[in-house]
């Protein structure tokens, strides 16, 4: 079910401006898929959907990808770094990353997916990832890195 689902979101965003998670269920009920929030936000990850502009207005997207199954963590947290608009600051041991509304999700993904070993972890809001780290020394090495791979380090 799953893998039919998400071959239906990436048909609907392919076809039609698709702006919210919310606009995302309607469309898949239209279609005869029952969905939490929680299974739509996941899907958007994994799918690593990210909002782009499309009929005047920032809908989600599936980025261009080589192959899909050769992309490891990092060469994605790159790519997605490389082409959204970040920004990176510093709040106690966490780094806050601020993207485009809806682009949160793929970030933490790719940076779990990645293994950082000095990343504790992340959550992801819409358009903020939090990453929690151990210390002042992670904080920093994963900033640099961060930024690096935005192209702005």
């Amino acid at each position: 079910m799953k893998q039919l689902r998400q071959r239906a979101i990436r048909d609907l965003v392919d076809q039609r401006p698709i702006r919210t998670q919310q606009e995302l269920a309607a469309a898949l009920r239209d279609r005869g898929y029952r969905a939490t929030q929680a299974t739509i936000s996941r899907d958007v990850a994994e799918l690593g959907l990210v909002k782009a502009g499309r009929d005047g207005t920032q809908a989600y997207a599936l980025p261009p990808r080589l192959v899909e199954a050769e992309v490891s963590g990092e060469d994605r947290l790159r790519r997605l770094l490389h082409d959204l608009p970040v920004e990176v600051r510093e709040a106690g041991l966490l780094l806050i990353v601020r993207t485009l509304p809806g682009s949160a999700h793929p970030i933490a993904a790719a940076l779990d997916r990645a293994r950082w070993p000095e990343v504790a972890g992340s959550i992801a809001g819409d358009d903020t990832v939090f990453i929690a780290v151990g210390d002042r020394a992670a904080l920093q090495r994963a900033r640099r890195r961060l930024l690096h791979l935005s192209g702005e380090g």
